[in-house]
């Protein structure tokens, strides 16, 4: 590999960013606000099972939310069990899937209630257009079904319905199987598939309720929202758009280089989330929105993503330690199931941080690599903490919700060659 070494890098400063701040000061207290509001009575009998779909990574204090909604079915005299509703993650096993929510605080041992990882699915029909709605046996046998996770965008399309309750109960409680069928069938029909599938299964399946939980831009949990089988259509759509306007950004526009720490499944289903970063690469449509960027380098792997690399393929340059990381097993099933097996692909990979941005510099058409547009961030979910370059001085001037908290100086590397920790 030949290695390129620009003659300077650029001079950069610490600069934090006023995010929407909503954070729930009492979780507890507005999960059980939440489901008070429920009108179940009549609906259940004493000694009824309930399959409670959980499993998306990342979501702020699930474990609590999933714990109030075990307590408010207990008291209802009902009897819930767990079920993991993530598609095709945790390598596509029981067994993985089981860690995966351990990993969440969500186990038998710390819920008191069984968690049942089977991944056997039953076909309970068709859309119009072929696509064939698969479904949980375990959650099928249970005589309601309660699902909850978080509403925000979808990092691969747009659309009135994209990451929530529906795509759940439609992708993730279809396991392997579903999510392999859902994902095979956009690129043919595209993503508005869910929706119709969310009808048929609210129709199909004895739902009792969901729990729509919605993040701040500081990624703390600031809505806890119960929502009949009835108004979860309409409630996600007005909920997604809520969702949209409170995410962090990043707050520049034109980018030369964009760092990012950390990488994982635990941040977004694709690593890094598109909608942050403004690429993304897939069958079923590639774009390239604000910011632009023209070189991403990823430093390292979130412990969280338990060795899940999908979405790696979006970055230009990584390291030789983040590719070590990689479990490449459970990589590929999630990229092939996800019918995206280019976000799978390894980038160009160096030894540390100073040659990847070397390399970065040298191959973004670059006047000086001193001048650089440079932005370093920790990860895709938490944008309050910046480092940019001077080339962007001007701008974090002029913008009221930047504030510079550090003096303009060089980037700091170790003695091995990798930036040192810049957000404190």
């Amino acid at each position: 590999m030949t290695k390129a070494t620009p003659t300077a890098y650029p001079e950069v400063a610490r600069v934090r960013q006023a995010l929407q701040r909503a954070a729930l000061g009492d979780v507890p207290q507005a999960v059980r606000s939440a489901l008070a509001s429920l009108a179940i009575e009549g609906l259940t009998r004493p000694g009824e099972t309930v399959a409670v779909a959980v499993g998306s990574r990342g979501i702020n204090a699930i474990d609590v939310v999933v714990g109030g909604c075990i307590e408010y079915l207990r008291e209802k005299q009902l009897e819930p069990f767990i079920v993991p509703a993530m598609g095709s993650h945790g390598g596509a096993s029981a067994e993985g899937q089981r860690v995966v929510l351990q990993q969440l605080g969500i186990s038998q041992a710390a819920l008191g209630v069984p968690v049942v990882p089977d991944m056997a699915v039953e076909c309970i029909d068709r859309l119009v257009n072929g696509t064939r709605i698969f479904f949980s046996r375990q959650a099928l046998a249970a005589d309601h079904i309660v699902v909850i996770n978080r509403v925000k965008q979808h990092t691969k399309f747009r659309a009135d319905i994209e990451s929530g309750l529906c795509k759940m109960l439609t992708i993730g409680l279809g396991k392997a199987d579903g999510a392999t069928e859902f994902h095979r069938q956009a690129v043919r029909h595209g993503f508005g598939i869910i929706e119709d599938a969310a009808r048929l299964v609210l129709g199909r399946c004895p739902v009792l309720f969901g729990l729509a939980l919605l993040e701040d831009g500081c990624g703390d949990l600031s809505q806890v929202k119960a929502l009949m089988p009835a108004d979860i259509l309409t409630g996600e759509k007005k909920l997604l758009k809520i969702a949209a306007d409170m995410m962090g950004r990043i707050p520049f526009d034109d980018i030369d280089i964009l760092v990012v720490d950390r990488f994982g499944k635990d941040i977004s289903g694709i690593g890094m989330d598109s909608n942050v970063t403004g690429r993304h690469r897939d069958l079923v449509g590639d774009f390239f929105t604000t910011p632009h960027v023209k070189r991403i380098f990823v430093r390292d792997l979130s412990p969280g993503s338990d060795g899940n690399g999908n979405g790696i393929g979006l970055a230009d340059v990584t390291t030789r330690r983040l590719v070590d990381a990689l479990d490449m097993e459970k990589t590929y099933k999630n990229s092939v199931a996800a019918i995206s097996p280019e976000k799978a692909a390894i980038p160009l990979t160096v030894e540390n941080d100073r040659e990847a941005i070397a390399i970065c510099a040298a191959t973004a058409g670059l006047a000086s690599p001193a001048g650089a547009r440079l932005v370093r961030i920790r990860d895709t979910k938490h944008l309050e903490m910046l480092q940019v370059s001077a080339a962007l001085a001007e701008e974090v001037h002029l913008n009221p919700h930047l504030q510079q908290e550090s003096a303009w100086g060089p980037m700091e590397f170790n003695r091995n060659g990798n930036l040192l920790p810049f957000d404190g």
